[in-house]
C-alpha cells in the first residue's frame, strides 16, 4: 500500500492542481519559514555569553532573552492559528513574517538588554502568527496524497531540525561575525519568504468572530505557565512569585477550557479534538518537545563548560543530530509510513530516541566524543525525525479545511509549551543532582552527573510518549475517507 493511498484526505479540502515547479517553490517557501521560526528558539543559546558581555546583562536578564520568545510564541500560537482561519491564512502569514522581520532588525540594533528582550518578545508574537498558518497553507496548497505527504514530512522535519540548525548557525555567526547577526540573519530569509508567498493558495475562510475572552485566557494562561515553570527552575517551587505565576496559570487555563466548552466560536473548533488519534499526536509532540529542548540545553552546557568547546566547535558538534533528522525525514520516515501503521513508526522512533538518551547518560568529562556525544546524537536524530514526520501527518489529517489553522496552532503549542516545561523540570533535576555531588566531586564530574540524570529523565518522557501512542493511535493503516482525493504529484 503506497503512502498516498494511506493518506486520509478531507472532501473539499483538496488543493487546486498546480504545476510541479510551483509546488516545489511552495514547499521551499513554507519549509524556509518554519525553519526560520523554529531555529530562533535555539539560535541565541550559543550567543548568550556574548550578549551578556556586550549589553551588561545580569544572569536573570540573560534568561529572559530566551524566556521572552518562548512566552510570546507558546502563548499566542492558538490565537495565531485561529486568526488565519478567520481572516485569511496567506494574509495572516505575511503579517506574522513582517512583524518577525521588524523585531529581528530591532533586536540586532539593540543597545540595551531591555530593548533586546522586548524585540525577542515581538519576535515570538510574529512567529506565533506565522507558524500555524504556514502548516495551514501547506494543506491548502498541496493536493491530497503523495504530494501533501512529502510536504508534511519536510515540514515536520523542520520542527526538529530547526532547533539543531539554530545551535549550529548561532555558533558560526557569534564566532565569526557578531552576536547581532543571530538576529540580522532572519531578515533576508523572511524577505525571500514574503516574496515567495504568491505561489501559496489562500484556501477557504471560516465565518465567525475572534474568541477574544478565549484568546486572552489562553495567551496569558500559557504565558503564566511558561513563566512559572522557568522561574521555578531558577528560584524553586517555594518562591512566592513562582507560586503566584503557577496559580494564575491554572486559573486562566481552567477559564479557557470553560470558555471553549460554552463558546459558539471556540478558538479550537470542537472537531479538532474529537479525534482520539489527533489528541494523542499532540500529547506525543508535547512530550517529545519536553525532552528534546532539554537535551540541547544539557549538550550545549556539557560541550562549552565541561569540554571547553568554542561556539563554532559546539555548533559543528551538533551535525550528527541534524544528519539523523534529515535521513529520517527525507527518506526513512516516509518510506516506513508507506509500509507500516503510524503507531508503529512513532513507537519505533521513540524507542530509538530513548536509546539515544540512555547513551547520552554515559557521557564523561574526559571522554572521546566518538564514544557517546556524536553517535548518540545520530541515533536520537533518527528516532525523533521519524516521530516528527508521523505526528505532523496525524495532527492535520481529517480536519475541516476551515480549521487547519487551529489544528496546526495546537500542535505547535504542544511542542513549545512542552519544551518550556521540560527544560525547567529537567534542568532543576540536574541542578539538584549536581549540588548533591559537589562536596565530594570536581565541578566537571558533578555537572556531568547532573546532566546524565537529566538525559535519563528525558528518556522517560519519550517512553511516556510511547505509552501514549499505544493507547491513542490505531494499530492499522488509516482508511481513506469517502470522497477523498489522491493526486500523485511529484515535488
Amino acid at each position: 500500500m503506497s503512502l498516498q493511498d494511506r493518506t486520509q484526505a478531507v472532501p473539499q479540502a483538496a488543493a487546486p492542481p498546480q504545476q510541479d515547479g510551483k509546488l516545489g517553490l511552495a514547499l521551499l517557501v513554507i519549509a524556509a519559514a518554519q525553519l526560520m521560526l523554529v531555529l530562533d528558539n535555539t539560535i541565541v543559546a550559543v550567543a548568550l555569553p556574548s550578549m551578556q558581555g556586550a549589553l551588561g546583562l545580569s544572569e536573570s536578564s540573560l534568561g529572559w532573552i530566551v524566556t521572552a520568545y518562548a512566552l510570546a510564541f507558546g502563548g499566542l500560537l492558538l490565537a495565531g492559528g485561529r486568526a488565519g482561519d478567520l481572516f485569511g491564512r496567506r494574509r495572516v502569514f505575511r503579517t506574522g513574517l513582517i512583524l518577525f522581520t521588524g523585531a529581528s532588525l530591532l533586536g540586532g540594533l539593540a543597545q540595551s538588554g531591555e530593548l533586546l528582550i522586548a524585540a525577542r518578545m515581538i519576535q515570538g508574537a510574529g512567529a506565533a502568527i506565522a507558524a500555524p498558518t504556514a502548516l495551514s497553507l501547506l494543506a491548502t496548497t498541496f493536493p491530497a496524497g503523495q504530494a501533501r505527504n512529502k510536504a508534511l514530512g519536510v515540514y515536520g522535519a523542520m520542527g526538529g531540525l530547526g532547533s539543531v540548525v539554530g545551535l549550529l548557525l548561532g555558533g558560526a555567526l557569534t564566532e565569526y561575525l557578531s552576536w547581532r547577526w543571530v538576529m540580522f540573519v532572519n531578515i533576508p530569509i523572511a524577505l525571500a519568504v514574503l516574496l515567495g508567498t504568491t505561489v501559496l493558495i489562500e484556501g477557504e475562510r471560516e465565518r465567525g468572530k475572534v474568541d477574544v475572552p478565549g484568546a486572552f485566557a489562553a495567551t496569558f494562561g500559557f504565558g503564566a505557565l511558561v513563566y512559572g515553570i522557568n522561574r521555578a527552575g531558577d528560584k524553586g517551587l517555594d518562591d512566592a512569585v513562582t507560586l503566584i505565576g503557577l496559580a494564575v496559570a491554572l486559573v486562566l487555563i481552567a477559564v479557557f477550557v470553560a470558555i471553549q466548552r460554552s463558546s459558539n466560536a471556540p478558538m479550537i473548533p470542537r472537531g479538532v479534538l474529537a479525534d482520539k488519534s489527533r489528541v494523542g499526536a499532540n500529547l506525543i509532540m508535547f512530550l517529545v518537545g519536553a525532552g528534546m529542548l532539554a537535551t540541547f540545553y544539557f549538550l550545549t552546557l556539557y560541550m562549552q563548560i565541561v569540554k571547553g568547546y568554542q561556539p563554532m566547535v559546539t555548533g559543528v558538534a551538533y551535525l550528527p543530530f541534524a544528519l539523523g533528522m534529515g535521513i529520517a525525514a527525507g527518506g526513512l520516515g516516509p518510506q516506513l509510513l508507506a509500509r507500516l501503521p503510524e503507531r508503529t513508526v512513532i513507537s519505533l522512533g521513540l524507542v530509538v530516541g530513548t536509546a539515544g538518551m540512555v547513551w547520552f547518560s554515559l557521557l564523561a568529562p574526559g571522554q572521546n566524543p566518538m564514544v557517546a556525544l556524536l553517535p548518540a546524537q545520530l541515533v536520537s536524530g533518527l528516532g525523533l525525525g521519524m516521530v516528527f514526520v508521523a505526528v505532523t501527518v496525524i495532527s492535520v489529517r481529517g480536519v475541516a479545511p476551515q480549521a487547519t489553522g487551529a489544528a496546526s496552532g495546537l500542535v505547535n503549542t504542544a511542542q513549545q509549551i512542552g519544551g518550556a516545561i521540560g527544560l525547567a523540570t529537567l534542568a532543576a533535576t540536574a541542578t539538584v543532582v549536581t549540588e548533591h555531588e559537589l562536596p565530594g566531586s570536581k565541578l566537571p564530574d558533578a555537572l556531568t552527573t547532573g546532566y546524565s540524570y537529566g538525559f535519563l529523565l528525558g528518556g522517560a518522557l519519550y517512553l511516556l510518549g510511547l505509552l501514549t501512542a499505544v493507547l491513542t493511535l490505531p494499530g492499522t493503516a488509516p482508511q481513506q475517507q469517502p470522497g477523498a482525493e489522491h493526486t500523485p504529484a511529484a515535488l
